[in-house]
């Protein structure tokens, strides 16, 4: 059983479906060309809390807890929980920071951007040049020494954090507590007031949880190890994706091609690739996409959950500060956190190297 998900095969249906699961919720809810995306989900979680104060992107996403939770139950059912940490979680906080901000400039994590090529969006074609060309720029401190550290086994209970964080903002959700302060907060309109039904949505999380964790399958980690070690694994991955995402979309009739007008997206081509630039750096530093970074805060990985806080806490900074960009173009201040977020991750990638 461990073996049949580790098969090209097996990681090709798995983004199949997992594209198919997308289009499905964005058909049942969801906003157009994002059936999933991690950076605007998180970002939505963190208007739910309260963290930023755009009211139209506010929502506790079940489908973010799913990812976390469905993880987690294939994790202990094949004996993969193992709780670990230590290897620098203050640089993938900040890591995870400046990869919200640059997703947030583009509007999209990686999967986002695959989804929205998926559904005619062709402003996504800068997004993932952008995307790759910062994970080449990541392999070459990969090559050139670059190393976080090893994480060391810790106790069950710190494994277990970040599922617990993940049940408690579900019971939030669920049962919607009003409190004096306005707190939990939703959107009355706007892409935040766009979801699936909440079990569909948690299902759909459960499920992608469970068969991305079995197949290690990231975004992020399929151009890496193209471009580090020609491995084609995990892009056989991303090309089901795509594959259900568009025959997804033809079907139910969401395929809309062009550049202007395309939902939740700007037209800005230059801001596109440099946003993904810094968001695929940042991931490629930190060790994978924001979905796999989830995936593996369910398996017990706390380093993994300080990244997944610091793209909560990038995606608050990034809308209370007019850096995060909108269907009419980018922030006030995009271009100074746009280059405060690359030369942050190069001097990270410069300074933590080991001699090899």
């Amino acid at each position: 059983m461990k073996t049949l998900f580790t098969t090209k095969k097996a990681i090709f249906a798995v983004g199949i479906v997992i594209g198919l699961i997308a289009v499905v919720i964005q058909k049942l809810g969801n906003p157009a060309n994002m059936g999933i995306c991690v950076a605007c989900f998180v970002r939505d979680i963190a208007g739910g809390l309260g963290l930023h104060r755009a009211g139209v992107v506010q929502y506790l996403r079940p489908e973010i807890m799913g990812f976390v939770l469905g993880s987690l139950l294939s994790a202990l059912a094949f004996r993969e929980f193992k709780p670990r940490a230590g290897s620098a979680p203050v640089v993938r906080f900040v890591l995870g920071f400046f990869a919200m901000i640059g997703a947030l400039v583009f509007l999209g994590c990686p999967w986002r951007a695959l989804l929205r090529l998926a559904g005619g969006d062709a402003n996504a074609i800068a997004g993932i040049a952008g995307l790759v060309g910062g994970i080449w720029i990541g392999v070459l401190f990969l090559k050139a020494g670059y190393n976080l550290g090893r994480s060391q086994a810790t106790y069950t209970s710190a494994g277990l954090i970040m599922p617990l964080v993940m049940a408690g903002l579900l019971l939030i959700l669920l049962f919607k507590p009003q409190l004096v302060t306005g707190a939990p907060f939703f959107s009355t309109e706007g892409p935040g007031f766009m979801h699936a039904p909440v079990l569909v949505s948690l299902g759909a999380g459960l499920v992608i949880g469970i068969l991305a964790q079995r197949t290690r399958f990231c975004t992020v980690g399929a151009i890496r190890d193209i471009i580090l070690v020609r491995d084609f694994y995990l892009m056989t991955g991303i090309t089901g994706l795509l594959v259900g995402a568009f025959a997804g979309n033809l079907v139910l009739g969401q395929f809309h091609p062009g550049m202007a007008g395309q939902p939740v997206a700007h037209t800005e081509f230059f801001w596109n690739f440099a946003g993904m630039v810094l968001a695929g750096l940042a991931f490629t530093l930190a060790g994978g996409c924001p979905g796999r970074q989830l995936f593996m805060s369910g398996e017990g990985d706390g380093d993994a959950a300080v990244f997944v806080f610091g793209l909560l806490l990038g995606a608050a900074f990034a809308h209370n500060f007019g850096i995060a960009a909108t269907p009419k173009g980018i922030g006030e201040w995009t271009p100074l956190f746009v280059t405060i977020g690359l030369a942050s991750c190069i001097a990270i990638g410069l300074t933590m190297r080991k001699k090899i």
